[in-house]
């Protein structure tokens, strides 16, 4: 008798949260990033779940229902190109237009020279990061920008509508993966590292290099500026219930992109006293170690027992399960070149020496080791699906109970350093009240408004910086 999508979504949210918080569950949780390659099993091309989030939606749920994962990501391919086309940025090449319609979207690095930030800017930066984004970052990376004042007030007004009408979207995507699908949406929210923000969307990999050897005392004071808003914006996304993780994207913060020293120094003490404050409230963070982080295992094994999901990309499974297998989950690790290329007992080869190395008492999600495009074949796809839920039994009785509440001991949240604009707010009410001669009515409700809407024009241009 089949199960109730209620009853199936139940099972599944325990599944993966118990793995997650390094228990053992009826079996081996499967949460595969897929992006492009939903496009690849639903007969969609790239362009079209690049370019129209709904079809994406619709793809993700093909494979929700044709694969029965346990969890996944209402939209992996996150980068809506319509709104990128809208505010015109510079540094996304987008499928059907600049690139073929079956080529994911290209990021284009901007010339050392002509980075969207200068380096002498970083004083500017520094000083206000808001007032830096707005005036002298966003003209930069809009094409509209450049074109007139009209085409440039006309990108704003649209980009901002597009990001509220695709976030806005997400809602229903995921209530309808639960109702349809029996699914779990794998994460929630938004969080990245202040340095690999800056190499990412200010001064381009390659000046954040010659940075970092010549003036690495400003970069530190940059990342030290980024922080408290990248925090604001990180918790203002973690899942109510503190079931789901926060991801982190970490793209180029390992050695050897940049030095020990400069991990030491810059990347890990402006990005931990982050992550502890969202494991304070009692949220996880999931770092989605891109690359090869295995020098940097031993800084990530100080956060507390449970605090975070460590996902293999490049990484040695053996020295994970090793190094931070007794205190955290791990998930990842199935090749991305295996799944395009290898056969499917390759796959199955692969499961199982993962499932033996960093599952064998639980704690352990399965997932490719990289957000799967579309060149993963949909044949080796199954085999990894298949093989893990059968290979990956630990006990045969599924629990619907609510899923174990996080550990305890937690510690209070760091305090983050604040700049003269507190994060979350672009023009704060203390500056507009020295505006108004006189508030008859009550000051109260005019503050809360103020800062209720101030707030959308602050989270709209940080997600442009990080979601976008």
């Amino acid at each position: 008798m089949p199960i109730a999508t209620d009853e199936l979504y139940a099972q599944r949210l325990n599944r993966y949260v118990t793995a997650g918080r390094n228990g053992k569950p009826d079996r081996v949780p499967l949460r595969p990033f897929a992006a492009e390659f939903t496009a690849n099993f639903s007969g969609h091309t790239v362009q079209q779940v690049t370019h129209d989030y709904n079809q994406a939606f619709d793809s993700v749920i093909a494979c929700c229902k044709g694969f029965d994962w346990d969890a996944a990501v209402p939209n992996m391919v996150y980068v809506w190109t319509g709104l990128a086309q809208s505010a015109g940025l510079r540094y996304y090449a987008i499928p059907g237009i600049d690139v073929g319609p079956d080529v994911g979207f290209q990021y284009r690095e901007p010339e050392q020279d002509n980075a969207w930030m200068r380096r002498e800017e970083y004083d500017e930066l520094i000083d206000d990061p808001l007032a830096f984004l707005y005036t002298k970052w966003l003209p930069r990376v809009s094409a509209e920008y450049g074109a007139s004042p009209y085409r440039r007030d006309i990108a704003l007004v649209k980009s901002t509508w597009a990001m509220a009408n695709y976030f806005t979207a997400f809602g229903p995507q995921i209530q309808r993966m639960k109702d349809e699908c029996g699914t779990v949406s794998a994460i929630s929210g938004m969080l990245k590292a202040p340095l690999d923000v800056l190499g990412d969307k200010f001064r381009g990999y390659v000046g954040l290099a010659f940075d970092l050897m010549e003036i690495p005392d400003k970069v530190e004071r940059a990342c030290q500026a980024l922080l408290p808003h990248l925090g604001c914006i990180a918790l203002s996304g973690l899942d109510p219930g503190r079931n789901i993780p926060i991801p982190i994207w970490m793209h180029r913060g390992c050695v050897p992109f940049i030095s020990h020293d400069h991990f030491n120094r810059i990347y890990w003490p402006t990005l931990k006293p982050i992550v502890e404050s969202i494991w304070a409230q009692g949220n996880q963070t999931l770092f989605y170690a891109e690359g090869k982080w295995d020098a940097h295992l031993d800084a990530f094994a100080q956060l507390p027992d449970g605090s975070i999901i460590f996902h293999m990309d490049r990484a040695d499974p053996e020295l994970c399960a090793r190094k931070l297998g007794s205190r955290f989950c791990l998930s990842g690790g199935v090749t991305n070149a295996l799944l395009a290329f290898g056969t499917p007992q390759e796959v199955k080869d692969r499961c199982k020496f993962l499932i033996d190395t960093c599952g064998a008492n639980g704690g352990y999600i399965m997932d490719a080791s990289a957000i799967m495009q579309n060149d993963a074949s949909v044949e080796n796809v199954k085999a990894m699906t298949e093989f893990t839920r059968q290979y990956g039994v630990y006990c045969h009785s599924p629990s619907s109970a609510a899923p174990p509440p996080p550990p305890g001991n937690r510690p209070s949240a760091p305090v983050l350093p604040q700049g003269k604009v507190p994060a979350g707010a672009c023009f704060p009410w203390e500056q507009k009240l020295k505006e108004i001669p006189a508030i008859p009515g009550d000051p109260t409700l005019c503050k809360q408004i103020w800062e209720n809407v101030d707030a959308l024009a602050y989270f709209y241009i940080w997600h442009l910086v990080l979601s976008f």
